[in-house]
């Protein structure tokens, strides 16, 4: 039923949309919090943030049994139509999803009463470790965000693996898995002959403005089967407005 993304592959997980570099430069002096991070979280201030999933209600379970019981029946067709349909939103009704049209809407309806489910607390801090390089110190599951290293000159975050990227910005709707917000995106791909890596990082807030977003994924896989698979959102609250 929900076509994700590449980012975050299943119903039960959580995915982010992909964007454009839409900035000029972002270099920034020492000891100066780079703008692009400063929307999101002061220089030395930890906050608390809680690690959490989106769980939809017990009653669409129903429906998204349906809806696989179709697409094993005429695999080809759905995989298709997924790559038609606009991305980060539940699938526009049709006939071969295996739902009727009021079996569709009440779908939409659950959906729509997803939840955020706190899993556990942590503790967000931005750090300048030396001149013009910048973390984002997370305590407990977070630690992987703490080994990537944000050069505002580039607009890259480093990490072990190697450079990620600025992509697209992200716009997601009110129907995406996590809600209505906006933010940027980093990535690293990489591909041998042996192993393929893919590693993203987005930084976001809630149209409402009442939290911000931290979501990170680290995929490794190896002729086709999971080496790692470790991915992370944190929801934790915005500076306060000066």
């Amino acid at each position: 039923m929900y076509q994700s993304l590449s980012f975050l592959p299943s119903i039960r997980t959580l995915t982010i949309c992909a964007g454009v570099l839409s900035s000029c430069s972002l270099a920034t002096a020492a000891g100066k919090t780079p703008e692009l991070l400063a929307k999101f979280l002061t220089k030395d201030k930890a906050v608390p943030g809680d690690v959490g999933a989106i769980v939809p209600p017990e009653a669409i379970n129903k429906y998204i049994i349906k809806v696989q019981d179709a697409a094993k029946a005429d695999p080809e067709w759905h995989k298709d139509y997924a790559k038609t349909a606009k991305p980060g939103i539940p699938l526009p009704w049709h006939e071969k999803l295996g739902l009727t049209k009021e079996e569709y809407a009440d779908y939409l309806k659950q959906w729509d009463k997803r939840e955020f489910k706190v899993v556990q607390q942590v503790l967000v801090r931005l750090e300048e470790p030396k001149p013009g390089e910048w973390m984002i110190r997370v305590s407990g599951v977070g630690m992987p965000v703490s080994l990537l290293r944000y050069d505002p000159k580039k607009d890259t975050f480093k990490s072990p693996n190697g450079e990620l990227g600025r992509i697209e910005d992200i716009n997601a709707e009110a129907r995406s898995i996590l809600g209505e917000w906006t933010g940027h995106e980093w990535r690293y791909e990489k591909k041998t002959e042996f192993i393929s890596t893919k590693e993203n990082i987005a930084l976001g807030k809630y149209k409402d403005g009442k939290h911000c977003l931290l979501i990170y994924r680290l995929q490794e896989s190896t002729s086709g089967l999971k080496l790692a698979d470790k991915s992370l959102v944190i929801r934790f609250t915005p500076p306060k407005k000066k």
